[in-house]
């Protein structure tokens, strides 16, 4: 499971217990380069979100407040900062009769989005059906071109109806980054609500385990990521699994549990992504390195 506090300076904390012992995942964070990224972020416009924007339906009252755009702005003003030229590209996604139109909404610093607003598609009708395809199409074929890395977040609250369209595009796209015909880049869905599903985002993020395809730098091909929005402790844990394993933080380092066992020494460089196993009677796990230390609670 994912631990829900992790400490800085991890952005995750994966614990998983088998019979004998806990197998710990725990990932440092690393912002990446922003000088030479592209960043996107495409908003839901399919009809069951209106009452997260608060659209006024019939005679009905506005159910709440729009609680779309807060987080719209937090973060496209989050995700301008890590792009090259300072500003993220937003859209809206699931709009028109069939869902498959995109809107664009505007490139934005994170300045210039304090007076931008978000109620909405302008152009298109609501979407009756959620179509995932286009606003991946439109990112990789657009908005990520000519960039060596690039990130796109896709925010969506319900059941995802082109999946299987998605993932043999995907699995094409994978083939073009593993043979370095296709720079790099990640999309990370977030889940709202109550009406998500899953298993589909699970599905997703999984569709490459254990294909063996890798990427020119030798990490495992992995387009997809995602995250449960209520889950979220910090938007940095959109950079998760950008993360790359081999970077190494600080020239030496080790883990140890709560009881003074050495659970693993770092002696050749401290990775950003460490893998440890820790006892069941360990309480929590301790990493040290030269300058420092900080303690992290298993429970």
């Amino acid at each position: 499971m994912k631990h829900p506090n992790p400490v800085d300076p991890f952005v995750e904390v994966q614990i998983d217990r088998t019979i004998n012992k806990f197998v710990v995942r725990a990932t440092i964070l690393m912002e990446p380069d922003s000088s030479v990224a592209r960043t996107a972020l495409a908003i839901d416009a399919s009809a069951s979100m209106q009452p997260n924007f608060g659209v006024k339906l019939g005679p009905f009252p506005s159910p709440k407040p729009n609680l779309v755009e807060p987080v719209a702005k937090a973060l496209t003003a989050f995700l301008s900062k890590f792009s090259s030229d300072g500003k993220c590209a937003t859209v809206y996604w699931a709009c028109g009769p069939d869902g498959s139109a995109i809107e664009e909404i505007g490139r934005f610093t994170a300045n210039e989005v304090l007076n931008a607003g978000f109620s909405g598609p302008q152009k298109n009708v609501w979407g009756k059906q959620t179509r995932l395809l286009p606003p991946v199409k439109h990112f990789v074929e657009n908005v990520f071109q000519s960039s060596p890395w690039s990130i796109g977040v896709i925010i969506t609250d319900g059941i995802i109806d082109d999946l299987i369209d998605v993932k043999n595009y995907c699995l094409k796209i994978g083939l073009e980054l593993a043979s370095g015909q296709r720079q790099y880049f990640k999309l990370v869905l977030i889940g709202v609500g109550d009406q998500i599903d899953q298993a589909q985002l699970n599905e997703l993020n999984n569709m490459f385990v254990g294909s063996g395809k890798k990427l020119p730098s030798g990490s495992d091909v992995d387009i997809w990521d995602h995250k449960i929005a209520s889950e979220m402790n910090k938007l940095e844990e959109i950079f998760t699994e950008i993360v790359d394993e081999s970077t190494i933080v600080v020239a030496s380092g080790r883990i140890v549990d709560d009881k003074g066992r050495i659970a693993r020494e770092y002696a050749q460089g401290l990775p950003a992504v460490l893998k440890f196993e820790l006892p069941l009677d360990s309480g929590a796990f301790r990493l040290e390195w030269a300058d420092g230390s900080v303690e992290q609670s298993l429970t």
